[in-house]
Parts: structure tokens; C-alpha cells; sequence
């Protein structure tokens, strides 16, 4: 079947739903997500989304401290745009309906995060993405211009290639003219064809075995847009969040948010004693490739499985009411944050990386763009500041908005295309070749691949990739389509990717530390 629209989305978080909302007026948009569309990244957030909105705040502080973060890697013009364009993005989020929290005065009731100089972090409890999310998907139903499709995957985006033009890295007029997409209730690949798309398919939190995402994130707009032959950068960059709950089985791991740490807790060992006065003078509140670091080492030279975060010193009435999930969730574990240590540990988080973007969010394949953590602004450089991510998705979607309107009267649907080929495939007869795959991929990457690196371990991780890559590609080529095998071929492609560009870059930088080509600091 095919499917024709204006605007083709695939993903469903901040990054989706937002530029779907501004691009309805000029047209029709189908909205892509693979599960239902409350389950991105974005639900997940819990500490807030960064803005200047206070007098003693301004545009420069907030600049200086996303470079310092970004450790000389930062685009300034991508650093510039976000951070002066965000009180306005803001706007349109309450706008919508996001309702942020505010003090007995009225005024937002700020938070402080890790590598930030000022209070400026605008939130809603300690559920923000949850309120974003649930605020833009009723805003979504209404429209009606907008068609939502759930329980569909996208397999590939559609170029030339699938009109049998030859199109390698080197190809400077690829297009992109939709994508093919499986109905995951019927098992049928539908043809969307589009004008315009975006791809918002946020992290690759997946391709590790201890992660704060959800499952659906597995890097499937990265490595499609990899496989179309398009640019992405900068995969080295992975965001370890350092407090995760230890809580071994749960999966995503829940995150104990930043803001916690703003609010004045610490981190300590199993005997109580804190450690990251000998790494950081800014001690719990240094940037987060800092601490993870530092809480790595800790556990490496005491063996130990987690270290502890402690707000038992704070009023036990003001955590429950600023953190009322996190109390809650650790109470089923039968612990009460108010008088009990957190158990808390490293866990992946956060591409840096992604699908290489212009200023308007345009990939390097025409027609095509990419939002929110898939992309690659130049924001972040090599280590994202806290909360910085939602207010990035939202600038980009409204730049990508903009622009996609301006040359959508220019742009027409392209014709034959032909239906997805699946002559001489079967339904894979054992799918513990697939989940066993998986397995392997996770566990090479967190074994070799993770906070602390060396050329040795990239080598071998690399070397046990390319046995699954080439075990993988065998199993596509003679089975029947599923999400499944869909997941495990994008797992593996954005693992080469980060292995690749982490052997490329020979020295340690934010989050990518190399013990060959170690910093001069303590970690």
C-alpha cells in the first residue's frame, strides 16, 4: 500500500510531535512511532529543560557553560541559537498546555544541574518529559491534519538507490523521498511517500546493557540514514548518566535525576565517605562525564557494584514534595530516600552524537532532516550540559519547521517507486538467534566500549561486531521482516559507528576517555 502526505515524521518524542504541530497548517502529516506515542525518551526525562528566564540569568552565562561542557568540541552558532532562542520555545511549550512549576510568587521554581553556573532549569516535579510528552500528544489528537501511526516501524528511507541510481558516500544529490514501513499488526511493509521528512527517533541507549532509555531506543534513524549513505558524526560522544538506581534486572534503568545533586545530595561510598572532592573542586555537581568517571573508578578500586547518593541531611518533607517519583519508586524497594542512601550507578544515557545537521536541521541527504538526539547539532560537542536536550529538540524542530514550509511548494512526490521486495524470504525459525545477538551486542559494548577505553579493547569490540554484522546481514537477506531483526541490524550498525569514530579520535575528550591517550586531571 502507498501512502502519500506533505510531512512524514518518524519518531514520536518532543522533537516529532513539535515539528508536526507547526507544519500541520501547510499540509498533511503522518507521524511514524513504533509502539504507542508515549513511549520516547522524552517521557523519560525527569530533571527539566534549560532557559535563561531569570534577571540575574543571561544568554552569555548560559553559553559559557554548554562550551565548557562541550570541551572545545561545541558549534558556537549552534550553542548561540539554541540558548537565545529558548525563552521563546518555552512560550509555545506552556502554550500547549506544559505546565511548569512555579513558587508561592508565581515566578518558575528553578532548578540548578551539574556544569550549569545559574539557576535555570524549568521543570515539573521531577517528571518533566512525562508533562511535555502527555501535554504535546493531546495537542497532536486534535489536529486534524495530523494522522498518527502506531505500532509502525520504519525499515529504510527511500532515495535513489531504490530506483537503481548508484548513490555511495561521495554522492552529493542523494534525496530522500519517504520510507518503506512495517505495520507491525498486519506484517505488511506499507510505502510512505513524502515531500518532507524528519527523523526523531531519539537515542541508542539499547546498544548497552544498562541503560536509562527505553526499549524502543535503538538508533533506527541513525543507522538508516547511515545505510542511505548520509553523514553522521561525533558517535565517540556517549552520556553515561552517573546515577542510575542499581537495581540489577530493570530495564531501563530508572534514573535518579540530576537535579537531586542541585539540590544538595552526595555522593558517597558503601562506608559513607565522600569521594568527588579528589576529582572536581565543583565535587557532586561537576558535568557528568566528570562524575561518571569518578564514580567508575571508585567502584573499579573497591569492587564495589554501586556507589550511594545522600539527602538524608535535607528536610524530609521538601524531597518527598520536589521528588515525589523518586520517593516513591524507592519505597517499593524498601527504601526511604529521606532517611536511607540511594544506591545509584552508571548507566548509558545520551547520544552527543548523531545525523550530521545544518542551523535549519537538514541532513546532508535533501528532503531529509533530523531532530532531537538522533541529530548532530554541534551543541553538545563532546559532553551534553544537563537539560540541554529538550530545549535543543524544540529550537531544531521550529528551525526545521520553518524551513521544510519554506521549500515545501517547490517539492513534488517522486513516482515509481517500487513496493518493498521480499520475494524468497521465511519467517527466521529460530528467534533466539536474533534476542542472543542482541545480547552479544550489549554485552561488547559495555564491556569495551563504555566510559573508560583503550585501542586494544575498541579492536576487539570491533572485531566481535563484525562477526554479528556479517551473521546479521546473512539472516535479513533470507527472512521475512520483522522489528526484531530490524532492531538488531540497527543495533549493530550504530555500534560499528561508535567503535569507528571512537578509534578515529586519538585522545580523550568529555566523554570519551581513552586510557592510551589519558588527560592530565586525576580521572
Amino acid at each position: 500500500m502507498v501512502h502519500k502526505f506533505d510531512f512524514l515524521v518518524i519518531g514520536s518524542g518532543i522533537a516529532g510531535m513539535s515539528f508536526a504541530l507547526k507544519v500541520a497548517e501547510k499540509g498533511r502529516v503522518a507521524v511514524i512511532c513504533k509502539t504507542g506515542l508515549e513511549e520516547a525518551n522524552t517521557f523519560y526525562a525527569q530533571g527539566g529543560i534549560a532557559s535563561v528566564t531569570k534577571p540575574t540569568d543571561d544568554f552569555e552565562k548560559h553559553i559559557q557553560d554548554t562550551l565548557i561542557a562541550g570541551a572545545g568540541v561545541c558549534d558556537r552558532v549552534a550553542v548561540e541559537k539554541v540558548v537565545r532562542e529558548a525563552p521563546g520555545q518555552i512560550q509555545e511549550l506552556i502554550n500547549w498546555g506544559v505546565n511548569f512549576d512555579k513558587d508561592e510568587k508565581g515566578n518558575f521554581d528553578l532548578h540548578k544541574e551539574g556544569g550549569h553556573s545559574e539557576f535555570r532549569i524549568l521543570h515539573h516535579q521531577d517528571n518533566t518529559g512525562a508533562e511535555i510528552q502527555d501535554s504535546l500528544i493531546r495537542a497532536l489528537k486534535k489536529h486534524p491534519k495530523i494522522e498518527v501511526f502506531e505500532n509502525h516501524f520504519a525499515i529504510e528511507i527511500i532515495t535513489q538507490h531504490h530506483l537503481g541510481v548508484e548513490v555511495n558516500r561521495h554522492s552529493d544529490d542523494i534525496e530522500c523521498y519517504g520510507a518503506y514501513v512495517l505495520d507491525q499488526r498486519t506484517n505488511h511493509i506499507h510505502t510512505f511517500l513524502s515531500k518532507t521528512t524528519l527523523i526523531a527517533t531519539g537515542g541508542i541507549g539499547n546498544v548497552y546493557s544498562t541503560t536509562t532509555n527505553p526499549p524502543v531506543a535503538t538508533g533506527d534513524g541513525i543507522a538508516m540514514v547511515y545505510r542511505a549513505k548520509g553523514e553522521v558524526k561525533d558517535m565517540e560522544f556517549i552520556q553515561f548518566h552517573p546515577t542510575a538506581l542499581y537495581n540489577p534486572g530493570e530495564r531501563p534503568s530508572f534514573l535518579i535525576t540530576e537535579a537531586m545533586r542541585g539540590y544538595g545530595g552526595v555522593l558517597r561510598t558503601k562506608d559513607g565517605k565522600e569521594f568527588m572532592q579528589k576529582y572536581d573542586d565543583r565535587r557532586s555537581l561537576a558535568p557528568r562525564d566528570i562524575v561518571a568517571r569518578a564514580i567508575d573508578n571508585e567502584m573499579k578500586i573497591r569492587g564495589d557494584e554501586c556507589v550511594y547518593l545522600d539527602v538524608t541531611h535535607k528536610d524530609a518533607e521538601e524531597t518527598k514534595k520536589h521528588f515525589p517519583n523518586i520517593y516513591q519508586k524507592c519505597l517499593t524497594l524498601g527504601i526511604d530516600i529521606t532517611k536511607e542512601y540511594i544506591p545509584v550507578a552508571p548507566a548509558a544515557h545520551y547520544l552527543c552524537g548523531g545525523i550530521k545537521v545544518d542551523v535549519n536541521a537538514r541532513s546532508s541527504i535533501k528532503h531529509l532532516y533530523a531532530v532531537g538526539e538522533c541529530s548532530c547539532t554541534g551543541l553538545h560537542g563532546a559532553n551534553r550540559l544537563a537539560s540541554n536536550s529538550l530545549i535543543e529538540a524544540v529550537v531544531y524542530a521550529d528551525a526545521a519547521a520553518r524551513h521544510a514550509v519554506s521549500v515545501l511548494p517547490g517539492i513534488k512526490h517522486q513516482e515509481n517507486i517500487p513496493d518493498w521486495n521480499d520475494e524468497g524470504t521465511s519467517l527466521p525459525e529460530e528467534m533466539v538467534l536474533i534476542t542472543q545477538s542482541v545480547r552479544e551486542v550489549e554485552q561488547i559494548m559495555s564491556a569495551y566500549v563504555g566510559i573508560v577505553r583503550s585501542n586494544l579493547r575498541l579492536k576487539r569490540a570491533l572485531d566481535r561486531l563484525e562477526i554479528l554484522y556479517r551473521e546479521t546481514e546473512d539472516l535479513f537477506s533470507r527472512s521475512v521482516v520483522s522489528r526484531e531483526i530490524c532492531e538488531l541490524r540497527n543495533l549493530i550498525n550504530v555500534g560499528y559507528l561508535i567503535i569507528k569514530q571512537a578509534m578515529a579520535r586519538k585522545e580523550s575528550r568529555g566523554l570519551h576517555y581513552t586510557i592510551d591517550y589519558p588527560k592530565k586531571n586525576k580521572i
